[in-house]
């Protein structure tokens, strides 16, 4: 949001450089992200100055040319060379001296220099009018009355306006400061509290309404506002004998400072108003509303407007459009219709000023995909009690601009007032929160800077009423953030002693675990991502274990790709895949710590999760090595590295039950899963347009921290050794590993403990259409020692049933 520094000036004096004002602004939680001079001529005419012509003679060598002598008030004519056909002696004319740059008509700068034209020096350039950016008359020199002394500045003649413009990173809660009446109320507030002065001194400067008077009563229009929920309070006036013309140069200037085009004085007017009080209006064209008569209402599904750019919407059910007896003539709060917009031949006008409910227009303006500056104010909530207020200011300002008459009653449609709320403030509670005491006196005078009244004060607390424009301030712990912004975060004193606790489970504490793991992977090459917690609900076709019913719908969605919550952290990382694959960075490690979201029978719930992403090359190619790419072994080091950190042991292998994985493995502690992992699917792969092979991971974080607070257990370590034997299998490329899994455990599973998954291998090494399985197989027997026979006999079994269930050949 831009503040122009001037127009603030409108409403408080400041004694303040825009420097400071910026700082106290930022203290007060209005950020200023950065502060642009505006010139309303693009290089304020530096340089420029008023020449008096001395004389005037023919150029030797050239017969358009002319050899001036100009006095430029510094003692000293100068020689200039000028091209004009109207040059002469005794003129006054504007001078661009040596040094000064003007600017063509696409903005281009170009300086001044000293020439020599045609053997003949010249030291400066006299101006037309296209030159010096004022004016489209490029025939001649610009002959500026006789009464300026040479030396004057341009400036000064064309009044040249130059201004300090702020860019406020406004926060959705701060809508009470969306003009620079609202940005001028807390100024008020941190002056008072930086200079201590009286409040008085402080007031703001508000626009006088008092010559609000209806002329005539010739040009009454009816309104009816059919849902007051939606529409709380309607305003409007007729203006009669208005003239639509180009704005005066003030008011052109006030906007484009803040980067507004202007367009017409009528529209102009409604602009000014928007930033100057943040109350939206909009104007309409009398001759176009139908039957004489404003009504405010929702139209049929399916019906067709056309807005002011020419673009025809569909209508939804649920939009407030502004009707005459022919249909919609506006989009409520956000955007006018072409049918009755204001144009150069309209000499009556109806001034609207509303609040429209927040809800109403933001669902709106998402459906038809339209962010304005009055749909931006509507949102966030305005000042309800303004409305009619503005409408006269509005009203004031076009019969400055346009002329005209007012031509009705104010109409004002209110049923329902909006109440300002009411909140105690306990003095206890705001010295605990802010861990030192602020004297009462202070607290009240922060509070009535801010216009929050105080209607009561006692040794316990104080009790005040928060105007309704204050949308965001409900409740004693937001009256407390308001003292604290006024009062100053750099105002809170702190202690130089640092006080902790040694808490005896701080081992399971969750953020801790995350660091931990968090560092270990970045140690490892991995990069942590962040992924939008909306998706789109068309992921959830590519797994059967994304049940559609189970997703958590978004009420007003952005649009069809942030509809609902993930289910799965998997398609947000490979959306990073994909976008930095597209972009020639290929070899990728990534992690996300992040939440899932499931809609049960009669609930929500959320479920934390870790997921890891590999892909591309382990290792880049160099003169000493050859570049190889990350492969399952690799994969599994790093998540069973995770594993062993977080110190969980005893974690037993099953086959992966999880369709997202054309190979996988998982880990269980007793019946709870604590990560599955392994290669992803080609067909969801291809739906991210990623070509290269990809490994995942998933870690259910909820019982990793369940794990990690559970009641630790021992048992005695075998004192019998276990023996390992790892075979390679050639085997069918269809073949799971929960098939190998299932058939080796079947062999003896008193004796057979454990069987992995550490290696899988497709390439050009293989035959077409098989896979090399690498599994490690732990054996043991918790009464005696097994002997190579006993253990050769259990091998030869495994291998003779592989062969015969799977096809499996040793390698």
């Amino acid at each position: 949001m831009q503040i122009s520094y001037n127009w603030l000036k409108q409403f408080i004096k400041l004694d303040i450089t825009p420097d400071e004002t910026s700082e106290i602004l930022t203290d007060l939680g209005l950020e200023v992200e950065g502060i642009t001079h505006y010139e309303s001529l693009k290089g304020g005419l530096k340089g420029v100055v008023v020449g008096h012509v001395l004389s005037c003679t023919k150029h030797p060598n050239a017969d358009k040319l002319n050899v001036t002598k100009v006095d430029l008030g510094t003692g000293e004519p100068v020689q200039i060379v000028c091209g004009a056909p109207n040059v002469a002696e005794g003129q006054k004319v504007p001078v661009a001296t040596i040094g000064t740059e003007l600017f063509d008509a696409e903005g281009n700068a170009f300086q001044i220099k000293k020439g020599k034209i045609r053997g003949e020096e010249s030291f400066g350039m006299i101006c037309s009018e296209v030159e010096l950016g004022i004016g489209t008359d490029g025939s001649g020199i610009l002959v500026l009355d006789n009464k300026w002394e040479p030396g004057t500045p341009a400036a000064t003649i064309f009044n040249v306006v130059t201004d300090e413009v702020f860019e406020i990173g406004l926060t959705p809660n701060r809508s009470d400061a969306m003009s620079h009446w609202g940005v001028a109320r807390d100024l008020r507030a941190g002056l008072l509290q930086n200079s201590k002065e009286e409040i008085q001194h402080k007031e703001l400067i508000t626009p006088s309404v008092s010559k609000f008077k209806v002329e005539r009563r010739t040009l009454k229009i009816d309104v009816s506002v059919n849902d007051y929920k939606k529409a709380p309070r309607y305003c409007g006036v007729t203006i009669s004998g208005v003239e639509v013309k180009q704005s005066p140069e003030w008011l052109q200037n006030r906007l484009k400072a803040i980067g507004i085009a202007p367009k017409n004085n009528i529209v102009d007017v409604t602009n000014y108003v928007l930033h100057d009080l943040g109350q939206p209006l909009h104007a309409f064209d009398t001759a176009k509303i139908k039957g004489g008569k404003v009504i405010v209402k929702t139209v049929e599904a399916g019906t067709k407007f056309t807005t002011l750019d020419g673009v025809e919407r569909t209508l939804h059910q649920d939009d407030l459009m502004i009707c005459d007896e022919n249909g919609p003539m506006c989009l409520a709060g956000i955007f006018g219709g072409l049918r009755s917009a204001v144009s150069e031949n309209t000499t009556t006008i109806f001034l609207e000023s509303a609040y429209f409910n927040p809800v109403t227009i933001r669902k709106a303006a998402k459906r038809h995909g339209l962010n304005t500056d009055s749909s931006f104010r509507f949102e966030r909530g305005i000042d309800p009690s303004i409305t009619e207020y503005a409408l006269k200011h509005a009203a004031l300002l076009i019969q400055q601009v346009a002329g005209g008459e007012i031509t009705s009653d104010i109409v004002d449609l209110y049923p329902k007032k909006i109440e300002d709320s009411s909140v105690f403030l306990n003095f206890n509670n705001i010295n605990r929160l802010l861990g030192e005491e602020i004297p009462k006196d202070t607290i009240k005078k922060i509070l009535v800077s801010l216009d929050i009244k105080v209607h009561s004060m006692s040794d316990v607390g104080i009790g005040i009423t928060v105007p309704a424009y204050r949308a965001d301030v409900t409740r004693e712990i937001d009256i407390i953030e308001e003292v604290l912004r006024v009062y100053g975060f750099n105002n809170i004193t702190y202690s130089s002693k640092l006080n902790a606790t040694i808490a005896a489970n701080s081992r399971t504490e969750d953020h801790k675990v995350q660091n931990i793991i968090a560092n270990q992977l970045v140690a490892q090459g991995f990069h942590e991502i962040m992924n939008n917690s909306l998706t789109t609900p068309d992921y959830s076709d590519l797994s059967e274990n994304i049940n559609s019913s189970f997703q958590v719908d978004i009420l007003n969605p952005l649009s069809h790709d942030l509809c609902v919550m993930r289910q799965s952290l998997l398609f947000g990382g490979l959306e990073s895949i994909s976008y930095n694959i597209n972009r020639k960075r290929g070899d990728l490690k990534f992690f996300e710590f992040g939440k899932t979201y499931h809609k049960m029978l009669n609930s929500y719930e959320e479920y934390k999760r870790l997921a890891v992403f590999a892909t591309g090359n382990i290792t880049k190619a160099s003169w000493n090595s050859t570049q190889k790419p990350i492969d399952f072994f690799e994969f599994k080091a790093y998540i069973n590295a995770i594993v062993a950190r977080l110190g969980l042991t005893k974690t037993t292998t099953q086959p992966v039950e999880s369709d997202i994985f054309s190979e996988g493995i998982s880990y269980y502690l007793g019946k709870d899963l604590i990560v599955e992992f392994g290669i992803l699917k080609k067909g969801i792969l291809k739906e991210f347009d990623i070509k290269q092979e990809v490994f995942y991971a998933e870690f259910n974080w909820d019982n990793t921290i369940k794990m990690l607070s559970a009641k630790i257990k021992f048992t005695d370590i075998n004192k019998y050794p276990s023996v390992k034997r790892d075979y390679a299998l050639l085997i069918n490329e269809n073949v799971t590993f929960g098939e190998i899994f299932n058939i080796v455990k079947q062999v003896d599973k008193n004796i057979i403990k454990d069987v992995t998954l550490f290696d899988v291998y497709q390439g050009d090494k293989i035959e077409d259409g098989k896979k090399s399985y690498a599994i490690s197989i732990l054996m043991e027997d918790s009464s005696k020692t097994l002997t190579d026979s006993q253990v050769e006999k259990i091998m030869g079994k495994i291998q003779y049933q592989l062969e015969n269930n799977v096809g499996a050949q040793l390698r």
